[in-house]
């Protein structure tokens, strides 16, 4: 059986704990590999080999940092096929998901090769008779990532790129679920010319995190997850004096208006609330229908349903994969049994139908009569079941968005471009979609939601990354002509 190890110091290290965790394939429910889960120990070892390979890699100039990351974007848009069948093979989205994934994650590492530019400061000359003022940005040391199972290539580029870019050394904690991903970025880091040390991987579960949210050389940590996760990451790590972001959970809305295009409207909910089986966090997983497009919009929307192909991932006829675990499988069909009991009408079952025998497998829901009182509203599901609520009118429906607790992605179905305008303005929503299901931001803007869907005071990757990854320093300075100080008491002046 495979086994996987960590990555410190530029090489592979297998685990001195004694305890792994089992890693099976989702589409036929065999455990392929058993992957070493990190001591309080380890993780101290580890962090300080990255600092000492951090001290090095900060005085490197900006052209050489971006001089590697140039290389690592050229050897990861070069291998993108390998690495979507390794996330494929353990996390079970479809190979078209996967790539899409990679590609995804390409364009954070292609953001952060302009890291000369993105990382220059400010100058004021003469601010004072003959002083000058300026701004720098500063790496912070030491950094940690902690990664989820659903995009196992995708967020961890979100953050390894500008961290590693802006002069840290980067420790990555990813999912135990779906690790050799980690594995195979650690070993195209290395191959681009990044000194060793400054990318580490640390497989290991909630021990390795709690060590890594505590050790001192830890700067700053980097988070997506679900809700409760993201809030225990966020207060333990500014607890022990760390910047904390954290991306938590959601219930991602799409509000279709009476004016939409039916087919269109239907198309996107089929597209964001059942790829990858609705693990997303950016899945729609609530179809808000206002007035009378309810009716036809489910009967479109249900009518696709036995089209959507469902099996092994590899098999290029798949649109959708399995879900992540037996676990999460069983979880999530029990949402449906619930929302059955609690009064939603089940238009589709996925607990039925032709799916495959073996594996983790769930086929798509469809949920009409939802209201907000229900536990498959009010919970973030993360497994291929949309729920419909109807509402009478515009006014209610942003309503509805705005009073649920997460603030993740949002998105708005109409021809109207009033109506469209004003829901932006509208909505209390960290991304936001006009026509658009899964709005998630192109590389150089930032990625992030709002109320419980975040932790912390900056957004992902973007310019909100810089600024997250480095840290601000102000120089004043001035050069007398010799014998010409004086001592003066008085608070400073500028003139």
């Amino acid at each position: 059986m495979n086994h996987i190890a960590h990555w410190i110091d530029g090489a592979e290290t297998a685990g001195a704990s004694g305890r792994t965790a089992p890693v099976f394939n989702p589409a036929t429910g065999e455990q392929i590999a058993e992957v070493d889960l990190a001591s309080t120990a380890e993780v101290g070892e580890a962090v300080k080999k990255a600092k000492e390979a951090g001290r090095a890699w900060r005085e490197a100039s900006l052209s050489k940092r971006s001089a590697v990351l140039f290389k690592f974007r050229e050897l990861l848009a070069s291998r993108t096929g390998e690495l979507a069948a390794i996330v494929t093979r353990e996390h079970g989205k479809v190979l078209a998901d996967a790539a899409g994934e990679v590609a995804r994650g390409l364009e954070n590492v292609e953001f952060a090769t302009g890291i000369p530019h993105l990382m220059k400061g400010s100058f004021s000359e003469q601010a004072a008779t003959g002083v000058d003022v300026y701004s720098i940005r500063q790496p912070l040391g030491v950094v940690a990532g902690i990664t989820p199972f659903n995009f196992p290539a995708m967020v961890p580029l979100w953050m390894c790129a500008t961290a590693i870019a802006s002069g840290n050394a980067f420790v990555l904690k990813p999912s135990e679920k779906d690790p050799s991903a980690a594995l195979w970025l650690a070993r195209l880091w290395k191959e681009a010319g990044l000194p060793d040390g400054v990318f580490t991987v640390l497989n290991g579960d909630k021990e390795a995190v709690d060590a890594l949210l505590t050790h001192p050389d830890i700067a700053a940590v980097s988070f997506v997850g679900s809700t409760p996760i993201a809030k225990y990451i966020y207060e333990t790590g500014t607890a022990h004096g760390k910047r904390v972001q954290a991306l938590g959970g959601a219930k991602n809305h799409m509000i279709v208006l009476p004016d939409a295009e039916l087919d269109a409207a239907a198309d996107a909910a089929i597209s964001a609330g059942y790829g990858a089986a609705g693990e997303r966090c950016m899945a729609i997983s609530v179809v808000v229908a206002v007035g009378d497009i309810a009716d036809p919009l489910v009967e479109a929307i249900a009518a696709r349903l036995p089209k959507i192909r469902i099996g092994d991932g590899t098999d290029p006829a798949s649109e959708m994969g399995p879900l992540i675990s037996a676990q999460h499988r069983d979880k999530v069909a029990g949402y449906i049994e619930a929302g059955a009991a609690e009064g939603a009408t089940v238009v589709a079952d996925g607990r039925s139908g032709d799916l495959p025998e073996d594996g983790f497998f769930l086929g798509a829901t469809l949920l009409d009569d939802v209201t907000p009182q229900m536990t498959v509203y009010t919970d973030e599901i993360f497994g291929p079941v949309l729920s419909v609520v109807r509402v009478d009118s515009y006014a209610e429906a942003v309503q509805l968005v705005n009073d649920n607790e997460y603030g993740n992605g949002t998105a708005i179905f109409t021809r109207d471009g009033g109506a469209a305008r004003q829901f932006q303005f509208d909505v209390n929503a960290g991304m936001v979609g006009v026509n658009v299901p899964i709005p998630v931001p192109v590389a150089y803007y930032s990625f992030g939601g709002w109320k419980a869907s975040l932790f912390g005071d900056t957004h992902m990757y973007g310019p909100d990354g810089i600024h997250f990854f480095t840290r601000s320093k102000v120089v004043t300075s001035r050069w007398p002509d010799p014998g010409t100080s004086a001592i003066d008491l008085g608070f400073p002046q500028t003139r």
